[in-house]
């Protein structure tokens, strides 16, 4: 048998692929109408699942994102606990400065020792990304200031910050504690 027997006419084989391909899809060659019709709904069907697809996958993309944007805000904001509580030390440490006679000449080694440790604390807090906020003379901002009380000052702009009982800090921008500040006001 030559290799031209053997082959079936190309326009059969052509039908009996398309009927194998889709089992669903019944074919009729004798209503062209019936099959343009057919084709519009199966093109639909097919748009409709491109886009299906598409959202799945936008979707997919949108969750990777959030988990990788959470564990970055988890890596940078993971240490705010311990940040506010090396706060409380640094603030201690400031009020015993504040209250060391600097003029005794026993608390002058003392005082020194307060001042060192003190700086050496901010400077590791500073590496870390936390920003000291003391606004003596800025205005007041109720984002980054809580005003313990107002007391009138004709020398200063209303508004203005005249003094800090506690300072404020931030961590990569993000407050963690405010500062307690006197504001001025009118008189």
């Amino acid at each position: 048998m030559s290799t031209e027997q053997q082959k079936p006419p190309v326009e059969e084989t052509d039908v009996a692929v398309e009927a194998e391909a889709s089992p669903d899809v019944e074919v009729e060659l004798s209503e062209p109408q019936g099959l343009e019709a057919d084709i519009a709904r199966l093109e639909a069907e097919l748009q409709q699942a491109k886009d299906t697809a598409l959202r799945a996958a936008a979707e997919a993309q949108n969750a990777r994102r959030r988990a990788e944007q959470d564990v970055e805000k988890a890596h940078k904001f993971g240490q705010e606990k311990l940040v506010q509580d090396m706060l409380v030390v640094a603030d201690n440490l400031e009020r015993a400065l504040a209250n060391v006679n600097a003029d005794d000449e026993a608390m002058k080694s003392v005082a020194e020792g307060l001042e060192l440790t003190l700086k050496s604390l901010i400077d590791g807090l500073k590496r870390h990304q936390v920003v000291q906020i003391n606004p003596v003379g800025e205005p007041f901002d109720p984002n980054l200031h809580q005003a313990m009380t107002q007391v009138p000052n004709p020398d200063m702009e209303p508004n203005t910050v005249m003094d800090v009982f506690q300072k404020g800090y931030t961590l990569h921008g993000r407050l963690v504690r405010p500062a307690m500040v006197v504001v001025s006001k009118a008189p």
